[in-house]
């Protein structure tokens, strides 16, 4: 005999947490909420600089490949999403980024009403509990703690100094007015620790009586009769269970296991879907792609000074951060970073980021390499390259297929050797020079065109931003409406960034809150805030 609810969540991370905590408001709604991944004990998460070492931890940590890149030497790219409660958001670099304000317009002219950016702020908002108080642009009081680094590495303040002193601009606040510039990032921490959407959404809510929460419970698929979604079938301790949704199934998985699980659930590509032996339920093509993600490219620096985080006393470090919730143990290592536009072609938004971080990083952090250094991160902010997942399998433990067909656009090729000579111009700024030795990678003797580009097809990785394989819009394609049903199932919808019909300019993190903030209300049939007064707003932000 199935367990009974009114909805079921599959997925507590960044937006499944989100969804339990706003459901159950009403005292009346029975919510299952379903987490393959263990409960967030690991201190590391807690502890803002752990970061650094959960990529050791494959408890938390799905640890996706993709399949050989052939636009990057034919490289299987590491793909870290969480598998834990809080999902991605327990164990990303906090860094609190929405992106640009005319990314979520495109959206809205995409076919998709009410995704407009006047239309999501007050989403936003009403997530944040902003340290520095309210505004137009920032909310107080939510359950999103969104904070000012307490610690601060002395180089992220010199890399600030250096951008300016290439000519950029600084910026106090990305998600203020304007997101071009250069600057710290503010982080979701409140109080030194890490604000995951377990923390913030979920651990306040755990104990009212309608909120069911199960953890290490793999959803094998979704339940469709009839044309519409009565449930899920996941497993627990080795044992195949059922839950009936009387209202919906709401997938919140993410931009690969969302995907993956309509796939198994026989809504998909028919042919891909009969080759992996799942029967079809509804033939729809355009699931699992239109799959996009930010690819990054690192100029690492050698440090003539011991000033880096490179060579800590972690037990110290540790120390410190739990006895006094202070030191270094809350920097997010990612400190400083900026916006800005290349100036190719008609783009007058930003179109690359930066992430400064004042260590040594190679292959993600899992290649320690020797002395002390900085690295600059930078990324292509709108690449035009799309990839696609590929079911190969019905047994719901195997990965996913991931094609991410990178650089498969000639602008993305550009954007990249781009990246690579904006980072070498700042790194080279006179602020750098007491600290600077020599560069590591690409390495002081690559200066071609095509020894920059062999760098680039060689060390260029994804800063862990899929998004797009449930896609939102109007058209027959896609595969959710504007209010997130799935098209042509009743009673199933996708709430993550995978509906995102184009990536953002940023870190997808805070809109994939915001996302959820919203689908809160369309399924509850509540009405939207009040959209923003376009007035209220700077009336050149669409320009910088």
């Amino acid at each position: 005999m199935s367990e009974r609810y009114d909805y079921i969540i599959v997925g507590a991370g960044s937006a499944g947490c989100v969804l339990a905590n706003r459901l159950t408001e009403d005292p009346d709604c029975r919510v299952l909420l379903l987490e393959a991944g263990p409960r967030d004990w690991n201190p590391f998460i807690h502890m803002p600089a752990g970061l650094a070492q959960l990529v050791r931890f494959k408890s938390v940590n799905w640890g996706y490949e993709t399949e050989p890149e052939p636009n990057l030497n034919n490289r299987r790219l590491y793909w870290p999403r969480g598998k834990v409660l809080g999902g991605s958001s327990s164990i990303n670099a906090m860094c609190y980024v929405r992106g640009h304000r005319t990314d979520y317009d495109d959206w809205r002219d995409l076919g998709n009403p009410g995704w407009g950016f006047t239309d999501v702020l007050p989403y936003f908002r009403r997530s944040e509990d902003q340290q520095r108080g309210a505004s137009e642009f920032h909310g107080v009081g939510g359950p999103l703690g969104v904070s000012d680094l307490s610690h601060v590495n002395d180089l992220s303040p010199v890399f600030i100094q250096a951008a300016e002193q290439a000519e950029y601009f600084r910026n106090v606040d990305f998600n203020g007015p304007v997101q071009r510039g250069f600057g710290l990032y503010q982080v979701t921490q409140r109080d030194g620790r890490r604000c995951s959407t377990a923390r913030g959404y979920l651990r306040p809510v755990r104990s009212r009586p309608n909120l069911t929460v199960r953890t290490g419970a793999l959803t094998h698929r979704v339940r469709i009769d009839g044309g519409r979604a009565d449930g899920v079938v996941y497993s627990k301790l080795g044992r195949t269970r059922s839950a009936r949704a009387e209202r919906e199934v709401l997938l919140c998985g993410g931009a690969i296991n969302s995907p993956q699980l309509l796939m198994l659930s026989g809504i998909g590509p028919a042919a891909m879907l009969e080759r992996a032996g799942v029967g079809v339920e509804l033939d729809r093509s355009e699931v699992g792609r239109n799959l996009q993600d930010h690819l990054d490219v690192m100029t690492l620096t050698r440090c003539s000074q011991p000033v880096t985080y490179d060579h800590l006393n972690e037990l110290m470090v540790g120390l410190r951060y739990f006895l006094y919730r202070e030191g270094i143990g809350t920097s997010n290592i990612a400190e400083a970073g900026g916006f800005l536009a290349s100036g190719r072609g008609d783009r007058p938004r930003p179109d690359i980021q930066m992430h400064f971080v004042p260590a040594l990083l190679d292959d993600h952090g899992r290649n320690r390499l020797p002395g002390d250094g900085y690295t600059l991160h930078a990324c292509n902010l709108r690449p035009e390259s799309r990839g696609h997942l590929a079911l190969k399998s019905d047994d719901p433990r195997a990965a996913i297929v991931i094609h991410a067909n990178y650089l498969s656009e000639p602008e993305d090729v550009e954007m990249m050797l781009e990246c690579v000579r904006v980072s070498r111009e700042i790194l080279a700024q006179p602020a750098f020079r007491p600290f600077r030795a020599h560069e590591i990678h690409p390495g002081g003797d690559v200066d071609t065109r095509s020894g920059l580009l062999e760098f680039v097809r060689n060390k260029a990785e994804s800063i862990y931003h899929p998004v797009g394989t449930c896609r939102m819009g109007a058209d027959d394609g896609a595969v959710v409406d504007a209010e997130l049903r799935v098209k042509g199932v009743e009673g199933l919808r996708v709430v993550d960034a995978s509906i995102m019909p184009t990536l953002i300019g940023g870190n997808t993190n805070a809109p994939t809150i915001m996302i959820a903030e919203k689908a809160s209300d369309l399924i509850r049939g509540r009405a939207a805030p009040i959209p923003a007064a376009e007035e209220a707003l700077d009336p050149e932000v669409a320009l910088v």
